[in-house]
């Protein structure tokens, strides 16, 4: 079940973290990985330890996706599966008010988490058309319901990435056997949280009947079944994985 034999997915951020993770379970399932991250060492490590391949490049750059995706196309094939992953909380210790935000916080938070994003599906959709079958699964935030304080770039980033899923569902009725869903993790422990100030990471736990944060993992594991053949009749949705934060 879920088996990804055959197939050739594409994780962004995928050299740390919650996207290091999604590329070890993906690949442990069969598929044969693209690991792409702005890091080169990472990219490298992460890729060597479960045969993918490494792709280093800008995901706000076209010129990169261009390169990037001819590399994947060329060492393993048409991208099967995309896991938008790639994302950033804040320009480091911007954890601001709206009325103290500026200009460049919020475009250096939306170029990467809401261009790049729409980039990166532009780049793989005409090949999962042309071939009627694909899955996209974007990693937006409870942040992106239920807004969090003091992270308004992060916030509104990740409510566009859980409205783009729908649209993007829905423009693709009828191309085929192709599902675009969305996560949204509370706070999971991985480097992100490093752009966060202590009392904001404090502020986020509270909200967490579990009382803890999240894993790498976990989150890897609800992806796995949303990158599989057999997510075939759910798109447009957007799973919580918060600890009990999200009761509705």
């Amino acid at each position: 079940m879920f088996a990804l034999q055959n197939r050739v997915a594409v994780v962004t951020g995928g050299g740390q973290g919650i996207g290091e993770a999604i590329c070890r379970r993906l690949a442990a399932a069969g598929a044969k990985v693209g690991v792409f991250d702005l890091s080169e060492a990472n990219a490298a490590r992460v890729a060597k330890e479960i045969g993918g391949v490494p792709m280093v490049g800008d995901l706000t750059k076209e010129a990169d996706l261009d390169r990037v995706f001819a590399q994947i196309q060329s060492a393993a094939g048409p991208v099967d599966i995309l896991v938008n992953n790639a994302g950033v909380a804040s320009r480091k210790g911007r954890d601001v008010p709206i009325w103290e935000s500026v200009r460049e916080d919020w475009e250096f938070v939306m170029n990467i988490n809401v261009t790049g994003l729409v980039l990166c599906c532009k780049a793989v959709l005409p090949g999962m058309m042309e071939r009627k079958y694909g899955r996209i699964v974007n990693i937006a935030s409870i942040a992106g319901k239920e807004g969090n304080p003091k992270m308004g770039p992060y916030s509104a980033s990740k409510a566009a990435v859980i409205a783009l899923t729908k649209s993007l569902s829905k423009e693709l009725v009828g191309k085929g056997d192709i599902c675009v869903n969305s996560v949204s993790p509370a706070v999971i422990q991985t480097p992100i949280l490093d752009q966060l100030s202590p009392e904001q990471i404090n502020m986020m736990l509270s909200k967490i009947p579990l009382g803890r944060t999240g894993k790498p993992d976990e989150v890897a594991a609800l992806v796995h079944f949303l990158s599989s053949s057999d997510c075939s009749f759910t798109t447009g949705f957007c799973f919580d994985i918060s600890g009990g934060r999200a009761t509705y």
